[in-house]
């Protein structure tokens, strides 16, 4: 029986900051299967911000200990009082297939229980197949437009003002036991 490559997770280092910006290039070139040029042609993140984010603790990486220690994908979130923010999840399409992204929302869904916070949240394409219809499967629920707090409106004010069209997206949440 075939197994995968042996994947492990860890908190980034800053030896990982341009392994994580090549994993977003390469995850953003999918859209163009969904005619989303624009989002497919983006830069990646900021050096700097990676920097920022992997002192702060706030990227996880899922390795393939099999090809020298390969990233293979990568979480990047922000803790709010409540909750996490899940802002960012990228797998290389070589990994495709193989529940990492799935796995890599279990470890942040597991670092958020360990400081009591009590959910999950994050944005994404309502249509697009490996965004909503995808955190559906992994138990995250569509909030309605009328359940947006504060927080989440100016998020999706922040997004407007980036240019992305909010009418083709979604917030979403997952409670933690």
């Amino acid at each position: 029986m075939q197994h995968g490559p042996a994947i492990t997770f860890r908190f980034a280092g800053q030896s990982d900051a341009n392994a994580i910006r090549t994993i977003e290039s390469e995850a953003g070139q999918r859209f163009f299967s969904v005619d989303m040029a624009g989002i497919a042609d983006a830069p990646p993140m900021d050096l700097e911000l990676v920097v920022r984010k992997i002192a702060a603790r706030e990227i996880i990486v899922a390795v393939d200990a099999d090809a020298d220690a390969t990233c293979a994908g990568f979480v990047m979130f922000e803790q709010q009082p409540t909750r996490i923010y899940v802002q960012e999840l990228d797998v290389l399409t070589a990994y495709a297939g193989q529940r990492i992204g799935a796995a890599l929302i279990e470890q942040v869904a597991q670092h958020a229980r360990a400081r009591r916070l009590s959910q999950l949240i994050l944005s994404t394409f309502r249509e697009v197949p490996w965004n909503a219809p995808y955190y559906r499967r992994l138990g995250f629920r569509d909030i309605e437009e009328a359940e947006l707090d504060a927080a989440l409106i100016e998020r999706r004010n922040a997004h407007i003002a980036r240019g992305l069209d909010e009418s083709k997206r979604v917030f979403m949440r997952r409670d933690l036991a």
